[in-house]
């Protein structure tokens, strides 16, 4: 079913959802990412393909149906189609994944809807890597696939306007390649003959493979194109282009691994092959090193030149991109004489002929600063040539657009951005002004809505802020500090050590500017630190005081004669507008000022008491001493107690809405309640109950905010409400009926306290999400009263085009809000609309 990405999810009672942010990092691979003639950029993030809109700067929906990572997409009509572009209402998009499914999908033009056409016949047994096509006529489209299994396929797909614009797709024709399969590819039509087309494919060989055919999909070899030393990575053909008085030529651009880009030029020549071989022998100069085949196809033949060689990459050249046509009067395309490149050194660079020589030579060069060795895997163009995408090792995106009248001036542009691994916790601020998340990709991050400052009801987009935290470990747990104070979290990762972080006074003013919000501490003078900064091993943030010398290490130091670069000071600065990449990267770190030892193992959960007063902590666990859960301070940041009771690793605990009970559940299957009574001292703690909740793992649990009563869910898809009784044992009140997966999240959030009434987020192992409301029982104010009878029903089950593609970790809610966490999507942010 289409839906839009402001469309409400089916309601039910009067309750409705609707996306209001989605926060995703691109697949770290080649061909990944494709910009359309629609406007929309289309990757890959985990097993789902995203949809962002460069000029709202923010991801419009993510389409389910992949059960394997995405390597790839494709957009038909592509962006060379220009004359078949005008006046389309749909788009169709294709991707490939990991496991060798290629899927179809339409796009509304203009009109925010998009829908599953298609999964093709599965034709190849190992990950696809690339797709390239063309269109052929107003209605048929012919691509290629290829394979790591040595298989390029050709299909065509056929688009019906009787039937509302749906598609089929047939397989056309397979070709084997051989032990050393393609992983690039690109198809275009010969000059001078419409029915003609040529597939260009390159590989591990270090050879460019040129097969000419037809509109039925038979390719036959034509020749090889011998010059590179590596892995052919990307490879693009131009529109037929003239040159001077001769006749239109094609040109095709290939990259390597050998850092070089080469530019291959093909000339359609009246003579023959024969009377070709004799003037090749007599000429012993340069043009008998540049002049390359001559290969025959339908009744002409193509002379292959090498038309140059372009060195300028200092590491491997991963894409190559010819600059989109333009369309001239007399709806005439013309082909601008432009090539965008990117590579691993971490430089686009555009590459142009000189006016006056010829020679191509590098015009345009954009780049990142950024704490990895690695740099871009795929440049694109915009359809109009006018900005530039750039995605990375990262998992990141970077654009530039020209904004310059008399010269050129790229100057960064807002894009969408989002952890590119398991998002593995997240936290609301104690306010909820703003999200912060951690994620396996070993990075801590800060999403708020930015809004107007002209119409400050007005929200401008919801982006990332601040990352506070790049760390050498995956980060599996954090906390928020609750309480007075300045804003601080504690995180836990695949390391014995919890770590505090406190926030820098450049964020607390970037956050008054995204909000339009005062903030918690009124007095910004009671903070001192401006900023942080790296240190060389990427496991400790130091300080950047606002006066006096600042207490980061020798990071721009040139004492050290191995180091193969300098570490860059971080540079605080106050954002008025939402940050780029670089600026997140490098100026928004908080710094860490203490760490917490204790466990044996790596940190697994964490949660803090809603007086900001106690946090409790637990890691990965075998056996019962290593599986205790540690309580912390506060300010002195002293442990003060350890809670012994299950036997396995501690999957979640939460306090209670008064600090009273401390409830933790675990891989035993078992649900703990603790009473907790904080002291001068430090903190009391006992047992109130151990008790076998489930016959599974228990992932989740949740506390009814107005009372005593919590819920549990399990990995044998129930999800059990317990009331807390008499300070000394749990009773069950109700289970929910079987849900259709391992039951991963809980969040149960208050509606109305005198019905004692909530709403329930359940999050499943297949990445859907249901809320049921729940009300009766008794309050935690009014325990004089009889317990009513609870009453549980399902109030609304998400759209899966509004859901995750793969496991929901955790809900956090706050005023009617969800958050939900996922596995391989970032952020899913939808707003619940009540009647």
């Amino acid at each position: 079913m289409p839906t839009a990405a402001g469309e409400l999810a089916g309601a039910r009672g009067g309750v409705g959802a609707e996306r209001v942010f989605v926060g995703a990092g691109c697949n770290r691979v080649v061909n990944n990412v494709s910009w359309g003639a629609c406007g929309l950029v289309a990757f890959g993030a985990q097993n789902a393909v995203a949809l962002f809109s460069p000029s709202r700067g923010e991801i419009v929906t993510t389409l389910p149906g992949h059960k394997a990572a995405v390597n790839c997409t494709l957009w038909l009509p592509t962006k060379k189609d220009l004359l078949r572009v005008r006046h389309r209402e749909a788009h169709y998009l294709l991707s490939g994944s990991s496991d060798g499914a290629i899927m179809a999908w339409k796009i509304g033009s203009g009109k925010d809807e998009w829908s599953h056409a298609l999964e093709l016949p599965v034709m190849h047994k190992k990950g696809v890597t690339c797709l390239a096509g063309r269109m052929v006529s107003d209605a048929v489209s012919i691509f290629a696939s290829t394979s790591s299994d040595g298989m390029v396929v050709i299909w065509e797909m056929a688009v019906e306007p009787a039937t509302g614009g749906s598609c089929k797709v047939a397989c056309l024709h397979s070709l084997s390649v051989g032990l050393k399969p393609m992983v690039s590819l690109s198809l275009a039509v010969l000059p001078e003959q419409e029915g003609c087309l040529i597939l260009a494919m390159g590989g591990l060989d270090h050879k460019v493979h040129i097969y000419c055919g037809d509109q039925s999909g038979k390719f036959i070899k034509a020749c090889e194109l011998k010059g590179h030393s590596d892995w052919i990575r990307s490879l693009d053909f131009s529109l037929p282009v003239m040159v001077g008085s001769e006749k239109h030529s094609l040109f095709l651009v290939s990259s390597s691994q050998d850092k070089t880009i080469r530019i291959w030029k093909m000339t359609p020549d009246s003579v023959s092959s024969s009377s070709m071989v004799q003037p090749r022998k007599e000429n012993i100069g340069m043009a008998s090193y540049i002049e390359g085949p001559l290969f025959v196809a339908g009744n002409a033949s193509y002379q292959v030149l090498l038309e140059s060689l372009l060195v300028g990459h200092e590491d491997w050249v991963y894409s190559v991109e010819w600059q989109p046509p333009t369309l001239l009067l007399g709806a005439e395309a013309h082909q601008p004489m432009s090539i965008l490149s990117a590579s691993m050194d971490k430089m686009m660079m555009i590459w142009r002929p000189e006016k006056t020589t010829g020679l191509w030579i590098n015009s345009v060069t954009v780049g990142e600063l950024s704490h990895s060795a690695l740099g871009f895997y795929g440049g694109h163009w915009e359809p109009d040539g006018k900005s530039i995408l750039a995605h990375g090792y990262g998992g990141f995106f970077h654009m530039w657009r020209d904004v310059g009248l008399d010269s050129e001036n790229w100057q960064p542009q807002i894009v969408p951005s989002g952890h590119f691994a398991p998002v593995s916790d997240l936290t609301w601020s104690r306010s909820g002004e703003y999200l912060l998340t951690v994620s396996h990709d070993q990075t801590a991050r800060i999403f708020a809505p930015w809004r107007s400052h002209v119409n400050p009801g007005d929200v401008i987009c919801w982006c990332e802020i601040a990352r506070p935290q790049i760390h050498g470990h995956d980060i599996n747990c954090v906390a928020f500090i609750h309480g007075t104070g300045n804003h601080r979290f504690v995180c836990g990762a695949d390391e014995k050590v919890s770590r505090v972080f406190e926030a820098t006074l450049s964020f607390l003013r970037t956050l008054q500017e995204a909000t339009l919000l005062k903030p918690d501490n009124e007095d910004f003078d009671d903070v001192q630190v401006l900023g942080a900064n790296m240190s060389a091993l990427g496991l400790s943030q130091k300080p950047i005081y606002t006066h006096g010398g600042k207490e980061s290490t020798s990071s721009t130091s040139n004492d050290c004669p191995d180091s193969m670069e300098t570490i860059p000071d971080a540079v605080p600065t106050v954002f008025t507008e939402p940050p780029v990449e670089d600026q997140l990267a490098w100026n928004t770190l908080w710094p860490e000022s203490h760490k917490l030892y204790g466990h044996g193992n790596e940190l697994f959960s964490l949660c803090c008491d809603h007086a900001g007063k106690l946090v409790a902590s637990s890691c990965k666990a075998q056996s019962a001493p290593v599986a205790e859960i540690w309580l912390w301070e506060v300010g002195t940041w002293k442990a003060v107690g350890c809670l012994q009771s299950h036997n396995l690793t501690v999957t979640q605990m939460e306090f209670s809405s008064d600090n009273a009970f401390l409830l933790s559940v675990s891989r035993d299957r078992h649900l703990s309640v603790f009473s907790i009574k904080k002291t001068e001292e430090g903190a009391q703690h006992h047992l109130v109950t151990k008790h076998e909740a489930h016959k599974r793992i228990i992932w989740a649990c949740s506390w009814n905010p107005f009372g005593y009563e919590f819920a549990t869910g399990s990995r044998d898809k129930t999800v059990k409400i317990w009331r807390v009784q008499d300070a000394s044992s749990v009773k069950l009140l109700a289970t929910l009926p079987q849900f259709r997966d391992s039951v991963t999240a809980l969040s149960w959030t208050g509606r109305d306290r005198a019905r004692n009434a909530g709403i329930i987020a359940v999050g499943m192992d297949n990445g859907l999400i249901e809320l049921w409301s729940v009300s009766g029982g008794r309050a935690a104010s009014d325990s004089s009263a009889e317990p009513s009878a609870l009453s549980v029903t399902c109030m609304l089950r998400f759209d899966p085009l509004l859901c995750h593609v793969a496991t929901v970790h955790v809900c956090d809610g706050r005023n009617l809000t969800r958050l939900m966490r996922n596995q391989h999507l970032s952020l899913l942010l939808v707003e619940l609309i009540t009647a």
